[in-house]
């Protein structure tokens, strides 16, 4: 697992934090979010990182927009971290 990939998705979910985001979009950044920093700090078998992974992907998808472009940018980043570290834990 890319460790450094890792905390890049904590980091851009991390990042929307601090942008005006639209309420609902926000529950499920920071969802997201927490799950995300789970992942980037333990030590998890690799089962385990991929049902947090899954689980990183589904709260994104809930997410249509933010209502700020700088934070839409960075769920676009996450969602493609999730799609490129899924595979390596099949």
């Amino acid at each position: 697992m890319n460790e450094t990939r890792l905390r890049d998705l904590h980091d851009h979910l991390a990042a929307t934090a601090e942008r005006p985001v639209e309420r609902t979009a926000s529950r499920w950044l920071g969802e997201a979010e927490a799950i995300a920093g789970e992942v980037a700090d333990g030590n998890m078998d690799a089962p385990v990182r991929r049902e947090r992974l899954e689980k990183v992907g589904h709260l994104l998808a809930n997410v249509e927009s933010t209502g700020d472009e700088a934070a839409d940018e960075h769920v676009a980043a996450a969602r493609t971290i999730v799609e490129e570290l899924l595979p390596d834990e099949g």
